[in-house]
């Protein structure tokens, strides 16, 4: 079994579902993050959100996965500054919906004055809600990023082990461990962290805190990014149990800690009945629905 703890599945298609689970996915968690365009108004937030807590959710359970997500303002759209107080006074209204694990993914981009604001003002929401948080580092000044991502949580007085800090490098991991954070990685090759890479970095540093999630989303990437990395891992001679960990157990650990996330979530799973609508629409477009039980799935790798 495997687990996604950050994946888009907003900008996936329901035959990704099918085939995540065909390997072994049985759970994601679902960022909010930037679409590739700005927003232009509070609506957009609000539909979004309302799709990731309710739609999403239904069509992952349509083929045997569960679905949760994280609710935040990116930080590249915290630069739009009359819009993202807009979405701080929003915020709260999702943050405490069913399936919602953190706050996130929040961070910086261009580590702006505004990036800064907004990441301290929903670092004191998670406070005040006592929820975790998924921390965006950036992909240019990653290390002086990841560095003061970690000071303002700090500051914040937030726990380290309620802190999940994602596109980790091989230039962040050993700052980022040291100081008692969730380290997680990013198996998204053009532009993050390629699985043999990251095979080295479980090498090096062991599978204690150490994550692996795939952020697929529009651009070039994988779905199936954990269970092939987990795949190479074991190849190149990675313990059964390091694997484990870093694919599975880890991100359980992590966002567990509230107890939104559960393992009996999908280990006690009901009978998948595709013949279920959400708002009067089907997952299947035309196609004949299917009823099963998730063991009914053939999973490709274990």
């Amino acid at each position: 079994m495997f687990i996604d703890p950050h994946i888009h599945m907003s900008s996936r298609t329901s035959y990704d579902y099918l085939t995540m689970r065909e390997y072994g996915i049985v759970a994601v968690i679902e960022p909010s993050f930037w679409l590739g365009q700005p927003r232009t108004n509070i609506g957009t937030f609000k539909d979004y959100f309302s799709s990731i807590v309710g739609w999403e959710r239904f069509r992952a359970s349509q083929f045997g996965i569960k679905h949760y997500c994280t609710i935040g303002l990116n930080p590249k759209e915290a630069n739009n500054e009359a819009l993202a107080e807009e979405v701080m006074e929003l915020l709260p209204l999702y943050a405490c919906k069913e399936g919602v694990v953190a706050i996130g993914e929040i961070g910086y981009d261009d580590m702006t004055d505004a990036e800064d604001k907004y990441f301290r003002q929903q670092l004191d929401l998670a406070k005040e809600l006592d929820m975790l948080v998924l921390i965006h580092t950036p992909h240019r000044n990653k290390k002086a990023g990841t560095s003061r991502s970690m000071d303002r949580c700090l500051e914040h007085k937030l726990d380290p082990s309620q802190v999940i800090i994602d596109h980790n490098n091989e230039e962040t991991v050993e700052e980022v461990l040291s100081r008692g954070f969730w380290a997680a990685f990013t198996i998204y090759p053009m532009t993050k962290m390629g699985n043999a890479r990251m095979v080295e970095v479980v090498r090096q540093y062991g599978c204690k805190r150490i994550i692996v999630d795939s952020s697929a989303d529009w651009g070039m990437s994988d779905p199936l990014a954990v269970p092939k990395t987990a795949r190479l891992m074991l190849q190149r001679g990675i313990p059964d149990d390091h694997v484990r960990a870093v694919c599975y157990e880890n991100a359980l650990a992590a966002y567990s800690q509230t107890g939104v996330m559960k393992a009996e979530d999908w280990l006690n799973p009901s009978a998948i009945d595709q013949s279920q609508l959400f708002n009067g629409n089907s997952v299947l477009r035309g196609q004949e629905p299917g009823i099963e039980s998730v063991q009914d799935y053939d999973v490709l790798i274990e």
